[in-house]
């Protein structure tokens, strides 16, 4: 059966990767082939010069960071296939819809955002984990990259994700709350899109 790609999507510290790490840990001790796939993945070239543009070492404008996000998860699209042909649950610590939130935010047009990761495969559910921007400050105060200390974007990129969000269907979870909560509510998804199959 061919696998199924599962997108965690939200401001910086808003739990995408401990809810990632908590969905396939449940998924794989339910006996489904599960794994986790972070973007950006710096472990790659185009992820190595993404991490010194994120920390000031680069200069870059939004337009190239945005290309530099997607090319890097082109970097790993035939890796990305390749799992799903063989029947894996990827679960993504971001992924596509994190270039159009954070390029919208930066005035660029989210259709040619979209438009541009056209040949990624696609995910089949999308959660958003919405917290506030000032909740992402109170949750990591030091080592802040460029994105993260620019509040005022961070509101934007929340109410790009929101608008997104609302168009497409995706699954909006309130990421205040406690993060059991969250994972019950996400496994309840994932589990209906599991036996819908």
């Amino acid at each position: 059966m061919q696998g199924l790609l599962i997108a965690f999507e939200g401001l910086d510290q808003s739990g995408k990767q401990t809810q990632a790490e908590l969905l396939r840990d449940r998924l794989t001790q339910g006996g489904w082939k599960a794994r986790l796939v972070s973007f950006p993945d710096y472990g790659t070239s185009i992820g190595e010069e993404l991490a010194r543009a994120l920390h000031g070492e680069r200069d870059y404008g939004p337009d190239v960071m945005q290309l530099l996000y997607v090319a890097n998860r082109y970097e790993r699209k035939p890796d990305l296939h390749r799992w799903l042909d063989d029947g894996l649950i990827l679960v993504c610590d971001r992924y596509m819809a994190s270039s159009i939130a954070y390029g919208e935010a930066q005035g660029l047009d989210p259709v040619w955002l979209t438009d541009v990761q056209k040949f990624l495969p696609p995910p089949a559910l999308t959660i958003v984990l919405d917290i506030a921007p000032d909740t992402a400050v109170t949750r990591k105060s030091a080592d802040r990259d460029r994105y993260e200390r620019d509040l005022a974007m961070q509101g934007r990129v929340r109410d790009s994700y929101l608008r997104l969000a609302a168009e497409q269907h995706w699954l909006v979870l309130d990421g205040e709350r406690a993060k059991g909560a969250i994972a019950a509510d996400v496994f309840k998804a994932v589990a209906s899109l599991l036996v819908s199959r």
